[in-house]
């Protein structure tokens, strides 16, 4: 397949959407209302996190939009970062979705999966079930592009159809509905500016990340200039309706004090909607849900490799794609790694900062809008962010907030985060030599031939 023929038979703007929205649902939009009902029990304030939440991912959507616009390559934050800055910057991004900023959510989601199946099929091993399915989505991604595609495609309209269908099954099944009002009172505003509700809105916007997954395949894309702004929208303003919605069913199914401080608030709903066999319902729909979140995850790390093998000329097998147009050897590097955290389970530790060094280059790069357009003021712009300086400097504020916060609470987490960052230091001080050592070795090699 030809450079060209590659291009026009790029990611059309629905899969780009659904690229999006697949990154986005994961588990915890399942899981966090037990938390956050322990100290906010005002239906409007909850709602109010899930809404806040959904406009702050928008802000950066919108902003995402015009880098992504304007530099039409794929690779996200790395190639971003590069341009802005400097590219030792894009690098240190670049390293750590290599190193496991995509496999470790992949290996966790596997794991999810495997456990919530195990509910219904007690007899299989989750383990056995997890590592199948990682392998199953890693062989799909890697066959083919547009297989991936079409895959991702597929189960990302599951994943909407059966989260919709909870929630009309919520309001037409449940016998003993909940009578609840959502419209603020007098004592509303003030738990929405209360301490509980801002630790509550820093758990809220990790639900809400994935916002800015297309802008990681935009050098795959039909017309990224126009269609990369529109996908990441689109994407962003349904989840953030999906979402809504969703604990509106939650919070009038069942009562405040059975899902208060409880991780499984969703098979709680579920068996008051569905009966004694809910737990199972809705074991099954999640395990379903996470195959297109694991499906997006391996389609988008192995892009981000390649951007960086073409550019430091590491692993030169990493920047190559096949003739159906997948980069094979970053696709089977990231299911290998994605293997290994499951076996090892080592994954969960990482977590729990890896959400801190992300969320530190997303900052960075949304904050770049304002150097870009003062570097190069000339450039081309398709789209320019709409709101443009608000509503980047609204991200900026809740982001950088949380990122305070996460450092004077969880310092362990973020200092850890940081010295993950660091290590990749060495690396790109090594990299002009290996470009030179690669260089001569072409060279050589083409004097020869």
């Amino acid at each position: 397949m030809t450079g060209s023929q590659y291009k026009t038979d790029g990611i059309p703007l629905s899969s780009a959407t659904a690229i999006v929205i697949a990154s986005m649902i994961g588990t915890g939009v399942f899981t966090s209302l037990g938390f956050q009902l322990v100290d906010i029990r005002d239906p409007f304030a909850i709602l109010m996190l899930w809404i806040v939440g959904a406009l702050v991912a928008l802000c950066g959507a919108l902003v995402y939009g015009e880098l992504g616009a304007s530099m039409p390559r794929s690779g996200g934050e790395y190639h971003y970062l590069s341009v802005i800055y400097h590219p030792v910057v894009g690098f240190l991004s670049g390293w750590v979705s290599i190193a496991i900023g995509f496999a470790a959510p992949a290996a966790l989601a596997s794991t999810a999966f495997g456990t919530y199946l195990n509910r219904v099929f007690p007899a299989v091993p989750p383990l056995a079930m997890a590592a199948g399915i990682l392998l199953l989505v890693t062989a799909v991604h890697g066959f083919g592009f547009h297989l991936g595609i079409r895959f991702q495609d597929v189960t990302t309209l599951m994943k909407i159809a059966l989260i919709t269908g909870f929630i009309v099954c919520g309001f037409v099944l449940t016998r003993d509905r909940i009578a609840l009002s959502f419209l603020p009172i007098e004592s509303s505003w003030g738990t929405v500016f209360s301490p509980a509700f801002a630790v509550s809105l820093v758990y809220v916007s990790y639900s809400y990340s994935g916002w800015n997954t297309a802008a990681y395949v935009a050098g795959d894309m039909k017309s990224p200039q126009t269609k990369l702004p529109l996908s990441l929208a689109l994407g962003t303003v349904l989840v953030g309706i999906l979402y809504v919605a969703l604990h509106v069913v939650f919070l009038v199914t069942a009562p405040v004090d059975s899902m208060k401080g409880k991780l499984d608030v969703a098979f709680v709903s579920a068996s008051r909607i569905f009966g004694p066999a809910g737990g199972n319902v809705l074991a099954v729909v999640i395990a379903l849900l996470l195959v297109s979140f694991i499906g997006s995850m391996v389609f988008v790390g192995p892009r981000i490799t390649q951007v960086m093998a073409e550019d430091m000329r590491f692993f030169p097998l990493f920047s190559k794609k096949n003739r159906k147009g997948v980069p094979l050897h970053a696709v089977l590097f990231q299911g290998s790694v994605s293997l290994l955290l499951l076996l090892t389970s080592t994954f969960e530790q990482v977590l729990t900062y890896l959400g801190f060094t992300l969320n530190l280059f997303t900052l960075l790069a949304v904050l770049g809008v304002f150097i870009h357009r003062r570097r190069f003021p000339h450039t081309v712009r398709p789209y320019r962010t709409w709101g443009y300086p608000w509503v980047p400097l609204v991200f900026i504020a809740f982001m950088g907030w949380c990122e305070i916060y996460l450092l004077l609470l969880r310092p362990a987490q973020a200092l850890a985060g940081l010295a993950t960052v660091l290590i990749g230091l060495p690396v790109y001080a090594i990299a002009p030599a290996w470009n030179r050592k690669h260089a001569r070795t072409a060279g050589g090699a083409g004097t020869k031939k």
